[in-house]
């Protein structure tokens, strides 16, 4: 068994530190919905359509407004699972895995903070604010689902990782509440009905919340060793550390088959996360207070679906549990073919939000479970996990563009999705139960 940083730990103290870890979840997950999910997509999609015209210039060069979010979004995600490696070899040779998730924490969310500036004039800040702030959330949780080997042994990891999500769902939903609240009723608040103010606060807000609540999980989380040295080698050891990593694999068969069936079934769910909203209002013609209805539906009960799943799965196993989500992620895809009005998307929302939950927190601490025992550099293996789940995402969402563009229709997408789930269920069934 390795040794945690929470065996020296009364159970009181053990359980404060915990709840500290959960709750970076509760910090950071209004940056995904807020930002990436709803008012920001908006925001963007009004202040960068001039007299009807979708056509936006960035430094120079002209595109299509939504093309250059996707592509801002996919080269966020490439840069963080470039320097990834990197960055996680230095904190394990400095053992300063903390330092590195209070800067991202401090990037993400001052980022965010920043978009309050931010208007049809300054497209390019923008852009470089949102892509910062994308770099700053999805390199924190590099280190941050590193630390869960860490506080939990193998039969809590499961709980533990359904509960940050479960407060990450939470905190996300009830900001997000807050400031449609200010949004669609902005006069009540002394601000005129058409302006900018309500988003921009939101996203001022985000900023805020995140780096504030964050500071609870640093308060407890374990102290960076003393001083700070880099020596030449460390900048490769990250690269090397995933070297190494690709190689353990060849002696751990269960490890590296779910790590093939992860990179595949993640393609399917990071992209529905990102494109529901789109597809609702693109294919359906759904209103915005649809939408964001439809986006707090998923968000309430994939809360329960975290739990129903870690119950599950403490029942029959994670794999299983892990078969039985991936299926029902496959008949999610079929059905959203043929969903024609906002009921049915509405239903095809809750079953989105019970295996999304789900899918999810198992992913997260299967992964952990099946790492190597005796495993002391954990940073090194969840940089290979981050860096595989953030090269899902710029593939995933590529293809789903590249499907709708060739065919015309986002509903064609979907099968592309289907077919992703699928290859990962049937890669998962190679793996042992438990």
């Amino acid at each position: 068994m390795s040794i945690r940083f929470t065996d020296h730990l009364t159970p009181i103290e053990k359980k404060k530190v915990i709840n500290a870890w959960a709750f970076y979840d509760w910090a950071n997950s209004v940056y995904n919905l807020t930002i990436t999910s709803t008012i920001f997509p908006i925001y963007w999609t009004a202040v960068s359509t001039t007299n009807g015209s979708t056509k936006v210039a960035f430094f120079g060069r002209y595109y299509e407004n939504t093309a250059l979010y996707s592509y801002a979004l996919s080269l966020s995600f490439l840069i963080v699972a470039l320097i990834s490696p990197i960055l996680s070899g230095i904190a394990d040779y400095n053992g300063s895995k903390k330092r590195f998730l209070q800067t991202f924490c401090f990037i993400g969310s001052v980022s965010c903070s920043a978009l309050f500036f931010f208007n049809r004039t300054n497209i390019e800040f923008g852009i470089l604010a949102f892509m910062m702030g994308t770099i700053g959330w999805a390199g924190s949780l590099v280190f941050y689902n590193s630390y869960l080997p860490e506080i939990a042994t193998d039969e809590e990891q499961d709980k533990v990782s359904a509960k940050g999500f479960a407060l990450g769902y939470v905190g996300s939903s009830l900001l997000l509440i807050l400031n449609l609240i200010v949004i669609l009723f902005p006069e009540s608040f002394g601000i005129p009905k058409e302006s900018s103010l309500p988003a921009r606060i939101a996203f001022l807000a985000v900023g805020i919340w995140w780096f504030g609540f964050a500071q609870y999980t640093f308060y407890y989380m374990p102290k960076n060793k003393s001083g700070f040295s880099i020596k030449l080698d460390s900048f490769w050891k990250g690269y090397k550390e995933l070297a190494s990593v690709w190689n353990q694999l060849k002696q751990h068969r269960n490890l590296k088959s779910f790590l093939y069936a992860f990179f595949f079934f993640t393609m399917g769910i990071q992209t529905v996360m990102y494109v529901a909203a789109l597809f609702g209002s693109k294919e359906l013609k759904l209103e915005s207070g649809q939408l964001i209805a439809t986006i707090l539906i998923i968000q309430f009960v994939a809360i329960g679906g975290a739990y129903l799943f870690a119950f599950i799965s403490k029942k029959i196993g994670n794999i299983n549990a892990l078969l039985i989500a991936l299926c029902i992620w496959v008949c999610i895809c079929i059905s959203a073919y043929f969903v024609v009005n906002a009921n049915q998307f509405y239903l095809l929302a809750l079953s989105v939000g019970v295996v999304m939950g789900g899918s999810q927190s198992l992913s997260r601490s299967t992964y952990s479970k099946l790492l190597p025992e005796n495993t002391k550099d954990t940073t090194s293996f969840f940089s290979f996990y981050d860096t595989s789940e953030k090269i899902a995402i710029v593939l995933g969402t590529a293809s789903y563009g590249m499907i709708e563009e060739l065919t015309g229709s986002m509903r064609n997408s979907v099968f592309t999705l289907g077919a992703f789930f699928i290859i990962g269920l049937l890669l998962l069934t190679r793996l042992k139960r438990n």
